[in-house]
């Protein structure tokens, strides 16, 4: 088939798909969301947060939901913490200092933070210390992230003290009923719950790459 051919074609992964677009919609994170309720009086702008958790669990979707409370679309974007640098940081303060469009505030998701540099975190000491209120940085990484911080030679501490702790975790039944549920509307669906609950433990509590083999027709017996 021609390439132009596939135009109009492409659809989003299951994963995509079924992605939370609000905070109800989050599975199996409760104390990450009891911990984010209690903070929802006080405002989530001028705050830092970390996300640490197993790959899969959520953590890309906690931070867009989070970026999303002050900022719209065009006010959250998303760096790789390999490619940050001191001068980019400067560059995203300076932007930062105007008011984004729409709900005036921005969100700034670092992912993989576990590979920020050593002048990277040193700049971003100063950085967290004084966030705007129309502001929100948000890091995420996974389980072994403090340790690989800067290559495992950088204490972690007076960084993470400068933000707001988030750990999201594997929840087998909560990650399965997702998978069954998807399986059935998506006609994927043929084996028992059972197989379902096997499938997030084969996948370590990937989400994700549960609903890629439910997606494969895995389920399908």
């Amino acid at each position: 088939m021609a390439g132009s051919d596939w135009e109009g074609l492409t659809m989003p992964s299951l994963f995509e798909e079924l992605r939370p677009r609000t905070w109800g919609d989050v599975c199996g994170q409760h104390e990450a969301l009891a911990k984010i309720k209690t903070l929802r009086p006080r405002g989530f702008g001028g705050r830092a947060f970390w996300i640490s958790g197993p790959s899969g669990t959520g953590k890309s979707t906690i931070a867009r939901l989070l970026a999303a409370e002050i900022a719209d679309t065009w006010g959250t974007f998303e760096e790789d913490a390999k490619q940050l640098t001191p001068k980019e940081v400067e560059e995203i303060e300076r932007r930062y200092r105007l008011r984004a469009m729409g709900k005036g505030g921005w969100g700034i998701i670092v992912n993989e933070a576990h590979g920020l540099s050593r002048p990277c975190v040193t700049h971003l000491l100063t950085v967290l210390e004084r966030i705007p209120r129309h502001v929100m940085w948000i890091f995420t990484t996974t389980d072994a992230g403090l340790l690989k911080l800067c290559d495992g030679c950088l204490d972690a501490h007076p960084l993470l003290s400068r933000c707001t702790i988030l750990n999201t975790k594997v929840n087998e039944i909560a990650f399965a009923n997702v998978a069954h549920h998807a399986a059935r509307t998506s006609g994927l669906d043929g084996a028992p719950f059972a197989a379902y609950l096997g499938l997030v433990r084969e996948c370590k509590g990937n989400l994700r790459a549960v609903l890629g083999e439910v997606e494969a027709g895995r389920m399908r017996q």
